[in-house]
């Protein structure tokens, strides 16, 4: 990696696992100069034009929340259609949080499919004796304490690319847990239960304070219904409905819907 000084904070945000985007000119005026772009603090270098520079700091910022790369056109001075520079932005995010709330059986099939499609997983549940890495052995971490207190610890660093799963399926672990989680940017909210359960949450959640809009961030009950049965069919289930959140995507079958599947 060259010595320079954008490419010396690139090295240090990596090494700290902290996500930044590195937006290059590929070609117009100023090509090969950059931008380096992080969340809360001042972006580093240029591209040649301080209109620019504000377009795609805050294009490379949405970049990052989504965990993906992308070229795109801009005008010279960063004018929306243009077509005088072409910017590759290349977003380099640590994997996507999953925070397991409940150490029961079913959360050893969520973890495992969930490090399948890349998450980075922690299992949290106050009970040590379930809390486990006998039982857990693909987690990343095991948390025991209670989940709101654990959440409380991590909410600031919960983005839209994170999932937050609650299993406890008891209320006086879950509406603590929830309402705490729904005071953070974590993308997807799921909690595993029945729809008569979750009705008696759902008046729970509101002597807790939470109005109508936190109520629709939760996915509940929990999961896609492809007709699951068995903890590995549910974990799959889950994990659908995860990606199809982040994706912006209904869950319904390719050959019923139109244009590009990726």
């Amino acid at each position: 990696m060259p010595e320079t000084p954008i490419f010396r904070a690139l090295e240090d945000a990596l090494r700290s696992r902290r996500a930044v985007a590195l937006a290059t000119v590929i070609e117009g005026p100023h090509t090969g100069s950059k931008l380096l772009v992080e969340r809360g603090a001042a972006a580093r270098g240029t591209l040649g034009d301080s209109g620019l520079d504000t377009v795609v700091e805050r294009d490379a910022l949405a970049d990052l929340d989504a965990g993906t790369s992308a070229t795109r056109m801009y005008g010279d001075r960063g004018e929306a259609g243009g077509q005088d520079v072409s910017v590759f932005v290349e977003a380099f995010a640590p994997p996507p949080l999953m925070v397991i709330f409940g150490a029961v059986d079913f959360a050893a099939s969520l973890a495992n499919v969930a490090k399948v499609i890349g998450y980075r997983v922690v299992v949290c549940d106050a009970r040590t004796t379930f809390a486990t890495t006998q039982r857990f052995p693909m987690a990343d971490e095991i948390v025991t304490t209670w989940p709101d207190r654990y959440l409380s610890s991590i909410g600031d660093t919960l983005g839209p690319r994170d999932a937050v799963c609650v299993l406890t399926h008891d209320h006086k672990f879950d509406v603590p847990a929830i309402a705490v989680a729904l005071r953070t940017q974590v993308g997807y909210l799921g909690v595993l239960g029945s729809r008569r359960t979750h009705e008696r949450r759902r008046a729970l959640l509101a002597e807790a304070g939470v109005d109508e809009a936190g109520m629709l961030r939760l996915r509940a009950p929990i999961g896609l219904d492809i007709g699951s049965r068995t903890p590995g069919e549910m974990a799959v289930a889950i994990c659908a409905e995860i990606v199809a959140a982040r994706s912006g995507r209904n869950g319904k079958p390719l050959r019923e819907t139109d244009g590009a599947i990726h």
